[in-house]
């Protein structure tokens, strides 16, 4: 609860004064804890120290567990905050990068751990801006993807820093792209873009290699598409068997919610070659929101993922 004398904050970027009791402990990604010293120096500091961030669902400190200490070392009863508003994971990837920007510098093995956790919770993220939040370079946040193939899913896209969907393999769009050149040789690499569902810089590429007579699928982006195509068929193989069992489990077979769950699942079980049809017959004008629906289906699903993982973490 805040304190009596507090100024609660309205809006996230606003400063309240809290009491340090109603705080919780940050879900920190060091896995040292925090450093004596460093608080030590910041309450023996002489300028004021910035305001902590809070989860403001559960009070729990994103940011700022140095500075808490350091208040505490101080005798202070409340301390300054602002509030963040979003999921239990968007806290962590935020009190990640706050210890990545300022303050005391999280490790490399934190680091690296932290962008494990990210991963998991995010594989739809880019691996850039699985990077850029953890403070890696997106090499080694790609090598961090390849350890984790088995734990978590292998996505057609990836969402990038500007929240734009990308697909991982171009090559379809390529071959959209060479059709529209060839029937529109005057369209602008921007309508090709858009249509082709590629980047601009992408569709230069398909240009410039048809006007070189070569084909306009890079042979890495050929081979990488063979090796999709299996793991995707090996990866609906696994999920058939998983189904299978969940069907013959009489507590969701004869439940009506349990029955609709196995539906619904049962819905989503697509070859790669299907949702290459998918993608290939659906008109033009329906692809945006084919996408925004497909989107928010996976958010919906990831959600219940995370939650079925917690319950089952809190059973062991």
């Amino acid at each position: 609860m805040v304190s009596d004398s507090s100024t609660e904050a309205s809006e996230p970027n606003k400063i309240a004064t809290v009491a340090i009791s109603a705080l919780r402990p940050a879900d920190s990604p060091r896995s040292a804890g925090e450093d004596e010293e460093h608080a030590q120096r910041l309450a023996e500091a002489d300028q004021a120290l910035p305001p902590i961030l809070v989860h403001r669902s559960t009070m729990r400190i994103i940011d700022g567990m140095h500075r808490v200490r350091a208040a505490k070392l101080k005798g202070a009863q409340d301390i300054s905050v602002r509030y963040f508003e979003g999921s239990d994971v968007d806290a962590f990837v935020a009190g990640v990068r706050a210890n990545v920007e300022h303050g005391l510098p999280l490790n490399s093995k934190d680091r690296q751990a932290a962008a494990k956790r990210i991963l998991r919770s995010r594989p739809e993220w880019s691996d850039r801006s699985v990077a850029k939040s953890a403070g890696l370079s997106d090499k080694t946040v790609a090598a961090i993807r390849s350890r984790l193939t088995s734990e978590i899913p292998q996505l057609p896209t990836r969402t990038g820093s500007d929240g734009r969907m990308r697909p991982l393999d171009s090559t379809d769009g390529r071959r959209r792209a060479r059709d529209l050149l060839v029937q529109q040789p005057n369209l602008s690499l921007r309508s090709i873009a858009k249509a082709a569902g590629i980047s601009v810089r992408t569709a230069k590429d398909v240009r410039d290699r048809l006007s070189r007579g070569e084909d306009p699928v890079p042979p890495s982006s050929r081979q990488s598409s063979r090796a999709t195509e299996n793991a995707g068929r090996a990866e609906s193989r696994d999920l058939t068997v998983l189904l299978v069992e969940l069907q013959n489990d009489p507590s969701l077979r004869y439940s009506e919610s349990g029955r609709r769950l196995l539906r619904g699942l049962g819905a989503g079980l697509l070859t790669s070659q299907e949702f290459d049809r998918v993608a290939e017959t659906a008109p033009p004008y329906v692809t945006e929101k084919l996408a925004a629906a497909a989107a928010a289906c996976a958010e919906i699903w990831r959600t219940l993922a995370e939650d079925l993982s917690r319950r089952a973490s809190d059973k062991t």
